[in-house]
């Protein structure tokens, strides 16, 4: 009988250390996931976010003025060079979204085009004036050249981040 009982206690304390063991091993894949992004802005998480392919179904979907909150994950195209104060990216359509920043209440590090990054916020439609799109052309560090093609208002696709998670 005490062959039994020492039979089960040591059965138990193996299932006992083999169930610790797996969620140490959880718990290190989270931390590990979560350090892959460095936050910005509101803390959010990553979870749920649409693929930039999605995301631009949606805006191909939607006129002017109309606006959905969203969660988006995508690669950055470009970054103001002046503060970070506004970036672009990449919709995988040919299209872009221009991220602009809730209060102006964060920036961007300038040297992050080609990064992914998962954005939170309202996502709308908008026509940007030809002085804006002249502005943020100045800010991208395009030529007078360049600027000076700029003549026609521009319905673009815009998004107004709250909080922005950047990949490392």
């Amino acid at each position: 009988m005490k062959k039994h009982l020492i039979f089960v206690f040591v059965f138990a304390l193996f299932l006992g250390c083999d169930a610790q063991k797996k969620n140490e091993n959880k718990e290190a894949e989270k931390t590990t996931d979560e350090m892959a992004y460095v936050s910005i802005g509101k803390e959010i998480i990553a979870d749920d976010a649409l693929a930039a392919d999605r995301m631009a179904m949606h805006y191909e979907s939607m006129k002017v003025g109309d606006t959905v909150d969203s969660k988006m994950i995508a690669k950055v195209d470009e970054v103001c060079q002046a503060k970070g104060c506004w970036m672009k990216l990449n919709l995988k359509n040919g299209e872009q979204v221009m991220v602009k920043f809730k209060d102006y209440g964060f920036f961007m590090p300038k040297d992050i085009a080609g990064k992914e990054v998962v954005i939170n916020g309202k996502a709308f439609v908008e026509e940007m004036s030809v002085e804006d799109q002249k502005h943020f052309a100045k800010d991208a560090g395009q030529s007078e050249e360049e600027i000076a093609t700029i003549t026609t208002v521009k319905k673009t696709y815009a998004f107004e981040a709250d909080g922005v998670l950047l990949k490392q």
